[in-house]
């Protein structure tokens, strides 16, 4: 009897995991960067009437957060490939390969795409063939997201440099040197880009010729980007020190202790008058912009990512492999998703969110497109690992049970 009961819990499991889930649509509007915009703000305004599908994109591994224009994402991969994908159903565009992992979340700007890579080189290619633009060597990988603003692009370099280039020929305006790595992206607010460094500073740096407006020394190395509202600047640091400070001098606001390094960055909803913002905590905290007062903070594992905003909701992923929808008042989960069940979770990027829709990649090399208003996902590869390996366990369970019966047999 334990061996036919083994075999239907085991046949009923399979059943549940292996049924398909439904698809449905949503609507919004392009994402053209890391955080949507120059600001670092993380939400949208306004929807357009497009409605994708839910779907599911294999490849390498993938640590950097997509980017949406006229309906094709755009993200690159551990093993150097970068891709455009149809919005609607994830199919393939284009790739195009480069010599070093790419871990630097794309920026859209007019008929180009622009991208660093591990191989030291800022990519521009032409969005919608994949054709290489031009690209620009520097000293070493390129992590960070690139911001542009009237023309010139912004990046942060291993090399331990920013760089102004122009972004039709790639010809430099300046670069701005500091005391080590430039991981944290850069924010362009009224002629001043804001960026962090491993040597632990947060700068101002003019636009128009890279003279140093001011640094502020935090301790440790600042590798969450900089968001801006209201003529203030919000950072977090590798010490878990978290940062409002001035934009016009440095001067420190207010500053909360998250207790384990931030290298989030934050999700800014001047509505509300909220921020939004993971560490190495484990949990994803909301704190009022004006103070700093603790507003809520939710258990989540370690966040790196950034959230988004979402109506009512922010959406949120972690390390632990799981994506958060959550009330932005409350942080009361609306709905979570974990592709790997478990057993096969990795971290999971900064999602952009076009209208209901979450797209967002897997360390695993998964590109995913949900749909919240419906509650839907595509199925996970690793739904069918798991069944398998529920099988081979029933298998072994019932060889096991009759190897056993045989043995006894054979004592009477």
């Amino acid at each position: 009897m334990m061996g036919k009961k083994n075999i239907f819990i085991g046949f009923m499991i399979i059943c549940l995991l292996g049924s398909p889930i439904a698809i449905a649509p949503a609507s919004a509007t392009d994402w053209p960067m890391f955080q949507e915009n120059l600001d670092h703000t993380g939400y949208l305004d306004e929807a357009s009437d497009f409605n994708p599908d839910t779907w599911l994109f294999q490849t390498q591994g993938i640590l950097t957060s997509p980017a949406i224009s006229d309906k094709l994402v755009y993200f690159g991969s551990t093993s150097g490939l970068f891709y455009a994908l149809n919005l609607d159903d994830g199919t393939k565009v284009w790739d195009y390969k480069t010599d070093g992992n790419i871990t630097s979340p794309p920026v859209i700007s007019g008929d180009n795409v622009y991208f660093g890579s591990g191989d030291s080189n800022l990519y521009a290619l032409n969005k919608k063939t994949g054709d290489g633009v031009w690209k620009y060597k520097t000293g070493n990988a390129i992590e960070t997201t690139p911001a542009i603003d009237n023309g010139i692009i912004y990046f942060g370099s291993d090399d331990q440099r920013l760089y102004a280039l122009n972004t039709n020929d790639s010809t430099m305006k300046w670069e701005f040197q500091t005391g080590n790595a430039v991981k944290s992206s850069p924010a362009v607010f009224n002629g001043v880009v804001y960026f962090g460094s491993d040597d632990g500073k947060v700068y101002a740096v003019n636009t128009a010729d890279g003279a140093e407006l001011w640094g502020h020394d935090t301790g440790n190395a600042v590798r969450s980007s900089p968001a801006i509202q209201d003529s203030v600047l919000f950072v977090g640091t590798d010490n878990g020190n978290f940062y409002a400070m001035n934009i016009g001098d440095g001067s420190v606001k207010w500053s909360h202790n998250f207790n384990d390094s931030v290298k989030s960055s934050a999700l800014l909803d001047p509505n509300d008058n909220s921020l939004f913002v993971g560490s190495d905590n484990g949990n994803i905290t909301s704190l009022d912009m004006r103070d700093g007062t603790l507003k809520w903070s939710v258990k989540t594992g370690n966040v790196k990512s950034t959230p988004a905003l979402m109506g009512d909701n922010i959406v949120v992923s972690s390390d632990s492999g799981t994506v958060y929808v959550l009330n932005k008042f409350s942080g009361k989960e609306e709905w979570n998703y974990m592709p790997g069940y478990y057993l096969f979770n990795s971290p999971l990027s900064s999602p952009a969110v076009y209208g209901d829709d979450i797209i967002l990649g897997s360390g695993n090399g998964d590109m995913y497109s949900l749909d919240f208003s419906r509650k839907n996902s595509p199925v996970s590869p690793y739904l069918y690992y798991i069944a398998a390996l529920i099988v081979v366990i029933i298998g072994t369970l019932i060889i096991v049970r009759v190897l056993r019966r045989r043995r006894k047999g054979k004592v009477e």
